[in-house]
């Protein structure tokens, strides 16, 4: 077995709100938020949970929750914790993704495959490659992905987190992207379209454009 560095599990879990909850009461509309918001910030209190608006920018979900773990069982307590709450009554989870952290097999690029840093947005989608990549020999793929990471390098100010979902879940990747201004990332995919490893991407979406935010905040914007 080849020697490869794991590191945390990773759980992508987005919520859509029934818009039967707008027809509560003020108050249980608030009761409900604040309940939600104490579970979410007492399991970060330990740094491994973030959470992330998506209202204005994604019409089929409105928060997205990532949380790290070392084990998978994590993910269920938590899961577990948020089906308790009042507001979980009126959560729907359209979407979700279960991945790994893990160095690269490629040399000289990557990413940073953590979330230690505060950018305003993070950009998130699963990713499958064909069959025909993994047909080509490993110097092969290794050209290809030295012009992909060239051309990254040139888009300091975009940070790449890649996590991986073999087995794990439907996709093989999950592919994150921090920045400050969306607008450097599309110009980064508009030139990574150019490159040849482009080419044996078969699906890149659903994609998430979201915004670091409190979980208070984000349910605040909910109504």
């Amino acid at each position: 077995m080849p020697d490869i560095e794991y590191e945390d599990f990773v759980k992508f879990s987005f919520f859509k709100l029934d818009r039967a909850w707008r027809s509560l009461s003020v108050k249980e509309k608030e009761d409900s938020r604040s309940e939600f918001a104490s579970v979410v910030e007492e399991l970060g209190a330990s740094g491994n949970l973030r959470s992330y608006s998506t209202v204005g920018t994604r019409a089929d979900v409105d928060f997205m929750l990532l949380q790290n773990s070392p084990t998978v069982e994590t993910f269920h307590e938590t899961a577990k914790r948020i089906n308790s709450t009042h507001l979980a009554a009126y959560l729907d989870e359209p979407h979700s993704y279960l991945s790994v952290r893990r160095k690269t097999r490629y040399k000289h690029g990557g990413g940073s495959p953590d979330l230690k840093d505060d950018y305003r947005y993070f950009i998130i989608y699963p990713m499958v490659k064909t069959r025909l990549w993994y047909e080509k020999s490993m110097e092969e793929r290794q050209k290809m992905m030295n012009d992909h990471f060239r051309m990254g390098h040139n888009y300091p100010m975009v940070k790449i987190n890649t996590t991986y979902s073999f087995g794990l879940d439907d996709p093989e990747f999950v592919v994150g992207f921090e920045m400050d201004d969306p607008s450097d990332f599309v110009s980064l995919v508009m030139d990574l379209r150019e490159v040849p490893a482009a080419q044996f991407t078969l699906s890149e979406t659903p994609i998430f454009t979201t915004i670091n935010m409190p979980i208070a905040e984000a349910l605040s914007a909910l109504g």
